[in-house]
């Protein structure tokens, strides 16, 4: 059965205990930047440092006792890990991570902080799922995919509830999408509170299958992991590509340089950490300004985990 948005408030229900409801900040800076009301969703503050604690909790907690006996395992370039980990400790679970070799070492820092047992693969899809098949085999455990799963769709979208529920209403919704796991169930929420808003993916130009997917109708596969936006670099899935089809409105990517730009202006103005990922969905708007003149815009910053040792700037 798809996601629902009665799936979305019932993982609601069932992690928000765990996890922070974290602040919507405003910024006059933006704001008239722009010429728009801009409410940001800080997940940046949100435990393990991004949203995906949401998702992991609500697939952790969506298990049975005897289905945990053997742990849970995933793929990960960081966050999903480090939450699935923290769900999972919550759980008194053993937690498996397959990583890439490149992931910054802050994401790499923190996968072993919260307890994760780390398998080190290549950077491509292939590498990660040839790993991950192999400790299962070994071990047992419970794949928890970092986005091409329904409980962490529904978890994902609890953002979006709590965002809409404070600011009551929004003419646009701004979402960063690298496996369409936040995108999906931030625009299932989207479209069932405010049917009128538009919910828009924001992705970076050097990682655009998404773009291209969303253009062209049919599934393209990732490219080649350059782009700054670390946790933005993985391909959507069939799942959450059917998500995003039925309920995203557009795909707007923006480049390396907009996405920087944009994330030093949060640094500088607003005071606070995002990553590169967290950034694109602003450098989106900063990009669409003249069109959103007079809206009221959601943007959620999805992360502030980033390696201090290589600042962009």
């Amino acid at each position: 059965m798809p996601v629902t948005f009665e799936d979305i408030k019932t993982a609601h229900k069932r992690i928000k205990s765990f996890i922070h409801n974290t602040p919507v900040l405003t910024s006059r800076y933006f704001d008239q930047l722009c010429g728009a009301e801009i409410f940001f969703k800080c997940e940046n503050f949100q435990k393990v440092g991004a949203f995906k604690i949401r998702g992991a909790a609500n697939a952790v907690f969506s298990l049975k006792d005897e289905e945990l006996r053997n742990g849970v395992i995933t793929h990960s370039s960081g966050n999903h890990g480090a939450a699935l980990a923290q769900a999972a400790m919550w759980r008194n679970a053993k937690c498996y991570v397959i990583t890439p070799r490149q992931a910054p070492k802050i994401k790499i820092k923190a996968l072993q902080t919260y307890g994760a047992e780390l398998t080190f693969s290549e950077a491509t899809l292939a590498s990660r799922q040839e790993e991950c098949d192999k400790v299962i085999a070994k071990t047992g455990a419970v794949f928890i995919h970092p986005y091409d799963n329904d409980a962490v769709i529904s978890g994902q979208g609890t953002a979006a509830l709590e965002l809409i529920d404070e600011v009551r209403l929004l003419d646009y919704l701004f979402v960063p999408v690298g496996g369409g796991g936040l995108t999906s169930g931030s625009a299932i929420t989207l479209k069932h509170m405010l049917p009128k808003a538009k919910a828009i993916a924001c992705e970076p130009e050097l990682a655009d299958d998404a773009c291209q997917s969303f253009k062209t109708g049919r599934l393209h596969p990732p490219k080649p992991p350059v782009t700054i936006a670390d946790g933005l670099r993985t391909a959507l899935s069939d799942r959450t590509f059917s998500y995003i089809r039925q309920y995203v409105d557009d795909v707007v990517t923006v480049s390396d340089e907009e996405i920087i730009s944009a994330m030093r202006k949060v640094w500088e103005r607003m005071k606070i950490i995002i990553e590169p990922s967290s950034a694109t969905p602003l450098a989106v708007v900063l990009k669409m300004k003249k069109e959103l003149a007079g809206k009221r815009v959601g943007i959620i910053f999805s992360g502030g985990n980033i390696d201090l040792e290589k600042l962009p700037w």
